[in-house]
């Protein structure tokens, strides 16, 4: 098939959750023989090397991301009259709408892959400028959306930001129910997400399916690591809400315990656009041997990596998937989640990761993971042969063949040799 995907982000490097997602999918409708169109949002960090890359394996247009403080007040006060989710409101960029019209008024695509909730009213743009036939419309949703507001209004302090962030929720779902609707298939990264938003079956609804998200675990081999390690690590985008929450939290109410049990431990953040406060935090009285390393973004992660006793992924918000889990598998990470940092992943608390919810149980575990060598280890290989097993890229992505092909199933064998 002819597939015009449309991104929110160049899918290159693999640094984030939702590049790993698109750029595996891309790469297996590629290799599966469909001609692909990628046409994402780029940015003034995206690299000429990382479109030259893609371009190995599909054809890549671009349209600026246009974001400021300025344009986020306009597109809040724009959204709340108008009843349209600030999330959505503020990625309305002309410039990429004119780009799909004009790609999608050539006739040239079967599909519309839109990438995320945020690229929903671009495809039915798309659908709308193509004319008859009209291509079909496949929606991958990586998250929950609604989710990610309604989670972070629950540790809110303050009574004006709760309010918005609990209306942006309603807002969403209300959103996601109603655009889901118009795609002829959603495509979801876990069976909680789907659930969560409740799209109704067919044929009210859009067909509906769940494929996880997935990396390459055979690509390298687990990291080597040190002995004795005694690096507590955090690896995530802290532009991103539920990340930079999560890292307070920790920070304030899990790690005075882990240095009071372990003095000699190092809490290492890496990610960019830390905090202010993330920053201050780093410098106390004790000196920065002491404490806490706040790195920002960091083009190679490895060498902090080796040095790490236990990974921590401390999130109370958020959905779908945590790519950071199923890295930190595939690097050989002994890793320890909340609840909600693990949902949507197969796994088991004591198997191949620790789970814990409270600071008590959540510094007991990271405490466990950096003094017992035995259990570090186990749960180390056991996280590894999970991602290897389950959450392969190569095999587990082969779901998107029935995704893309449901046309031609019922086709005699014969009537598709010319």
């Amino acid at each position: 098939m002819r597939i015009l995907f449309l991104s929110q982000l160049i899918p290159h490097p693999l640094d984030a959750g939702p590049k790993v997602r698109s750029y595996y999918v891309l790469r297996h409708l590629a290799a599966a023989g469909h001609e692909v169109t990628l046409l994402a949002f780029s940015r003034e960090s995206d690299t000429a090397a990382s479109v030259a890359h893609l371009r190995e394996f599909c054809d890549v247009h671009t349209a600026p991301m246009d974001r400021s403080r300025w344009r986020d007040a306009y597109h809040a006060a724009r959204s709340l009259p108008a009843g349209m989710p600030f999330l959505i409101a503020r990625d309305h960029v002309p410039a990429m709408m004119s780009k799909v019209k004009e790609l999608a008024a050539t006739g040239a695509f079967d599909a519309i892959h839109a990438d995320q909730l945020w690229m929903a009213p671009y495809a039915l743009a798309a659908r709308a400028a193509a004319g008859a036939p009209p291509p079909r419309l496949v929606l991958d949703q990586h998250n929950a959306v609604f989710l990610i507001p309604q989670r972070l209004a629950k540790s809110e302090r303050g009574p004006a930001a709760g309010w918005l962030l609990r209306r942006e929720a309603q807002l969403l779902r209300r959103y996601e129910q109603e655009t889901g609707r118009r795609f002829d298939e959603v495509v979801w990264v876990t069976a909680e997400d789907r659930a969560a938003v409740g799209l109704p079956e067919p044929p009210a609804g859009p067909r509906s399916r769940v494929i996880p998200i997935c990396v390459d675990p055979l690509g390298a081999p687990a990291l080597r690591r040190a002995a004795n390690a005694r690096r507590v690590t955090f690896l995530g985008g802290l532009h991103w809400p539920p990340n930079a929450a999560g890292i307070r939290w920790f920070v304030r109410d899990v790690w005075p315990r882990v240095r009071a049990a372990v003095p000699d431990a190092v809490l290492t953040v890496i990610g960019k656009s830390p905090p202010s406060e993330l920053r201050r935090d780093s410098r106390p009285p004790g000196g920065p041997s002491a404490s806490i390393e706040v790195t920002g973004y960091v083009d190679d992660p490895a060498p902090y990596l080796a040095e790490t006793a236990v990974f921590i992924v401390p999130l109370h918000a958020g959905g779908g998937m945590r790519v950071k889990i199923l890295d930190a598998w595939a690097w050989g990470l002994p890793v320890v989640s909340t609840s909600v940092g693990a949902e949507g992943i197969d796994t088991l608390s004591g198997r191949d990761l620790l789970l814990a919810d409270s600071p008590e149980d959540f510094a007991a575990a990271v405490v466990r993971a950096i003094c017992e060598p035995e259990l570090a280890a186990g749960l180390a290989t056991a996280g590894r042969r999970k991602v290897e097993e389950r959450y392969n890229w190569l095999v587990e992505y082969k779901a998107w063949n029935d995704v893309y092909t449901p046309a031609f199933v019922d086709i005699p064998q014969a009537e598709l040799i010319p």
